[in-house]
C-alpha cells in the first residue's frame, strides 16, 4: 500500500510540473516578438486580433436573421497594419490620442516637441504611435469570460513625449454579445499626458455589404460639443448642441443633416454625466435598419469622438470590398482633444505612479 501511494505521489507530482511547463511554453510562446492574430468566441460573438497595435481585425455578430457578417473595416492580411497604409482601422491610439496643436505642449516649465503628421499638428500619438508597435500578449484565457490582455513598455521620448509608461489593453467577451475592454496605464519616471482610445470603424450593415453609414440611426447622450478651427484643433469652448446639425440627443439619421457640416462629422462630444449610481456614462447607440443591429457603447471616460470616416476615398479592405467615404462610424471615447493647451479642459497629466484607466463596454443587439 505504501507503495501505491508513493507512485501516486510521483504521477501527481509529474502531471503538476507538466502542467507548469506547458503553461509557461504557452506564456513564452505568447509573448515572442512576432505579429500574431487571435480569436475569442462567446456564443455567436466572434472577434480576432493582432498583437500589432493590440488591433481589432473583425467583430463577427448576428443580425436580426441570425445571419453572421464583420462588422468593422480592416484588411486580410497584416501588413497594411504594420506598413502604415491602413487608416488606425481597430487599433489603440495614443499616447495622446486625437490632435495636439502645433506638435507641442508645455509641462512643468518645459516644452517638449512631438512628430508632426497631421498638417503642423501631431495626430494619435505622432509617426509611429501605439498603433504602428507591437505590443505583447500576456494573457490568453477562454472559458466562459475569454480574454485577451496586450501590454505595451513606452519608453522615455518616445514620439518626444517624456517619460516611461507602461500600458495594458484587455479585450473580454463579458457578457452575451458583450465586449468590455479596458486600458491602464501608468508613468514610471516622469509626468506625461496620457490618452488613449480605440479607434475601430463600424458598419452594422456588414464591412463587405458596399452600404455606407449614413442611413444608420444615431443616439448620442451628450448635450454639448467642443468645437474646432479649420484645422480641427478645438477652440476652448464648450457649447450646446440644441438646434445644429450636431444634436444627436434623440435617435436621428447620420446622413439627415451632414450636409451641412463641412466635410463630415469629427467632432468631440462632451458626454452626459451618468443618471443613475452606475459609474460608466452612456455614450452613443447606433442602429441599421438593414441588419437590425444594435450597438451600445458605454464608457468612465468624459468624451466621445464622433467621426463617420470622411477622409477614405478608395481603400481596398476585405475580400476585396471597396470601402469609401462614409463607409465606417468611429466611436473613439477619450478625454477631450488637445486638453494639454486647453486649460479649461480636464487636466491628462498623470504624475509617475499615478493609475490611468479607461473603459468601454461595447453590447451588440438586434431589433426587427
Amino acid at each position: 500500500m505504501g507503495t501505491l501511494r508513493g507512485n501516486l505521489w510521483v504521477f501527481a507530482l509529474i502531471a503538476f510540473l507538466t502542467c507548469i511547463s506547458a503553461c509557461q511554453a504557452e506564456k513564452d510562446s505568447l509573448s515572442k516578438s512576432k505579429p500574431r492574430i487571435f480569436e475569442l468566441r462567446r456564443g455567436k460573438l466572434q472577434i480576432r486580433f493582432t498583437n500589432w497595435g493590440a488591433t481589432i481585425l473583425s467583430v463577427k455578430v448576428p443580425d436580426a436573421k441570425g445571419k453572421l457578417a464583420d462588422v468593422v473595416l480592416g484588411f486580410d492580411t497584416l501588413t497594411p497594419y504594420m506598413n502604415g497604409t491602413s487608416p488606425y482601422f481597430g487599433a489603440i491610439v495614443g499616447r495622446v490620442a486625437n490632435r495636439i496643436k502645433d506638435g507641442e505642449f508645455t509641462l512643468d516649465g518645459k516644452t517638449y516637441h512631438l512628430p508632426k503628421n497631421d498638417g503642423n499638428n501631431t495626430l494619435h500619438g505622432g509617426k509611429r504611435g501605439f498603433d504602428k508597435v507591437l505590443w505583447r500578449v500576456t494573457r490568453l484565457r477562454k472559458g466562459p469570460r475569454p480574454t485577451i490582455q496586450f501590454t505595451y513598455h513606452s519608453r522615455d521620448g518616445e514620439q518626444g513625449f517624456p517619460g516611461v509608461l507602461d500600458v495594458s489593453a484587455t479585450y473580454t467577451l463579458s457578457g452575451p454579445g458583450e465586449l468590455t475592454l479596458e486600458i491602464k496605464a501608468v508613468p514610471r519616471t516622469k509626468p506625461t499626458p496620457v490618452s488613449l482610445a480605440q479607434h475601430t470603424y463600424w458598419n452594422l450593415a456588414g464591412e463587405a455589404s458596399n452600404r455606407s453609414i449614413l442611413s444608420n440611426k444615431v443616439t448620442i447622450w451628450a448635450h454639448s460639443i467642443t468645437p474646432v478651427d479649420k484645422h480641427l484643433i478645438p477652440t476652448g469652448a464648450i457649447v450646446p448642441v440644441k438646434g445644429t446639425p450636431y444634436d444627436f440627443t434623440k435617435p436621428t439619421v447620420v446622413g439627415k443633416k451632414i450636409n451641412d457640416v463641412p466635410g463630415g462629422y469629427d467632432i468631440n462630444y462632451v458626454l452626459d454625466r451618468p443618471k443613475s449610481k452606475h459609474w460608466l456614462r452612456r455614450a452613443v447607440r447606433v442602429k441599421d435598419d438593414f441588419s437590425g443591429r444594435v450597438l451600445d457603447l458605454w464608457t468612465n471616460n468624459i468624451g466621445l469622438q464622433f467621426y463617420t470616416s470622411n477622409q477614405i476615398k478608395k481603400i481596398v479592405g476585405k475580400g476585396g470590398a471597396i470601402y469609401r467615404k462614409y463607409a465606417g462610424l468611429v466611436l473613439e471615447t477619450q478625454a477631450f482633444p488637445d486638453a494639454v493647451d486647453q486649460t479649461n479642459f480636464p487636466s491628462i497629466i498623470y504624475r509617475p505612479g499615478q493609475l490611468y484607466r479607461h473603459v468601454m463596454v461595447y453590447k451588440f443587439s438586434v431589433e426587427k
